[in-house]
């Protein structure tokens, strides 16, 4: 899969990408990457802010943010076994895994600079099934990536077919987002 690269003016939607960890061993350095969206026009991490507001008895309004909690629905994912996700999701699915074992590594690319690397995050994310079956177009798996923590900020190059290689930034090297 190639890549769209970034020249100038706002993003397209594609210079924003997620993948999955297909082997879903949760170590970074072995990991094999796999891009969502293949057979979708729309797709958003929902950050789902917690907030609280309070008013106070001189009608003052305090709005404290408490966090995110985010998720992403994966709503068309046709089973296919050439991807090399479908064992995974065909396992959860079919065999009704929970916890630990619906665990694996989700990343986000931003391809915003004319040259690489961009910036990208990888961190632990719980994959939940939602349903299975569809219409005549296809078997269907759609499902819900929760981020669960622990995030690492890196850079990643992408091969002339796409492929995201990772590189982890330190604390040092980190400036903003």
């Amino acid at each position: 899969m190639r890549h769209d690269t970034y020249t100038s003016g706002k993003l397209k939607r594609s210079h924003v990408r997620h993948f999955l960890d297909a082997t879903f061993g949760l170590t970074l350095s072995s990991a094999s990457w796999f891009a969502l969206g293949k057979d979708m026009d729309d797709m958003s991490m929902n950050l789902n802010a917690q907030t609280t507001t309070v008013k106070n008895v001189l009608d003052e309004t305090n709005v404290i943010h408490e966090g995110y909690e985010p998720s992403m629905e994966v709503g068309t994912q046709y089973a296919n076994p050439e991807d090399a996700i479908y064992p995974k999701i065909k396992d959860i699915t079919f065999n009704r895994l929970t916890g630990d074992d619906c665990k694996t590594l989700g990343m986000v690319i931003t391809i915003d600079k004319v040259n690489a690397p961009y910036d990208a995050w990888v961190e632990e994310c719980m994959i939940v099934v939602n349903s299975y079956g569809g219409s005549q177009s296809g078997v269907n798996i759609p499902y819900t990536v929760v981020p669960c923590g622990n995030r690492i900020r890196g850079t990643i190059t992408l091969s002339d077919d796409g492929v995201p290689s990772f590189t982890e930034v330190t604390p040092s090297q980190q400036v903003g987002g």
